[in-house]
């Protein structure tokens, strides 16, 4: 069965819609949350306003993209909470480009560092974590539908999501006998004001919501779920 209560949860991105709504979600449950975010600021107001509050919840301001960045909010997380459960790692972005034949690097080096370098850096940190625990622990990381197949104009962030895959299936092969579940979640498009925006003559009944990919989530952070390794999809009616 299903269970969260009391555990600590870190989520990484904390501070964008759908680490709110993993945030949202995982404290109806009872997960205690480190919500992490460049800005402290901003994931400290949003674990204010979750149920428990600051006695429950913090936030923690960070730069995941160097080693020393990310083991410094580890170090905080652990200091504050002194344990670490489940890793959500919600970090990532999208930049359409143009053929390969006519980009720079720039966009494919922006999409690397952006949604594999991280998820790298983090993954591996709490990993290091939970081995020295010697509790387990699990660790989901949000992935693409767009990293499944390749794309028209889009080589740099489809193969950044790729790559990203290729990690989480790489840690799971690596950590499964120490009972840590390593798993991902690949959403097709989020219903988010920004995606709106962008996208205005798209239908966002067929769009999922940050919610519905925050229950899988909850789902493979839950228990011993048997799942190592797996990439579910969230497609919704896209």
């Amino acid at each position: 069965m299903m269970s969260l209560d009391g555990k600590v949860v870190m989520v990484t991105g904390g501070g964008g819609n759908l680490g709110r709504g993993v945030a949202a979600v995982f404290s109806g449950y009872g997960a205690r949350l480190a919500l992490v975010d460049l800005q402290a600021d901003r994931v400290n107001q949003i674990a204010a306003a979750l149920p428990g509050g600051v006695e429950s919840h913090a936030g923690f301001g960070g730069d995941l993209s160097t080693p020393e960045g990310v083991q410094a909010v580890i170090d905080a997380v652990l200091s504050r909470f002194g344990r670490i459960d489940a890793l959500v790692h919600t970090v990532g972005g999208f930049s359409a480009g143009n053929p390969v034949h006519q980009e720079s690097l720039d966009v494919l080096d922006g999409m690397i560092n952006l949604n594999v370098r991280p998820l790298y850096l983090v993954g591996g940190a709490v990993a290091r974590h939970m081995l020295d625990r010697g509790e387990g622990g699990s660790i989901v990381f949000i992935l693409a539908r767009a990293g499944l197949k390749g794309a028209k104009n889009m080589a740099a962030y489809t193969a950044s999501k790729a790559a990203a895959t290729r990690v989480m299936e790489s840690m799971a092969a690596e950590l499964k006998e120490f009972n840590i579940h390593v798993n991902g979640v690949s959403p097709s498009t989020i219903d988010t004001p920004a995606n709106r925006e962008s996208m205005p003559n798209a239908d966002p009944g067929k769009w999922v919501t940050a919610a519905q990919v925050a229950e899988v989530c909850a789902f493979l952070c839950g228990g011993d779920t048997g799942v190592y390794g797996a990439n579910l999809e969230v497609f919704g009616k896209s």
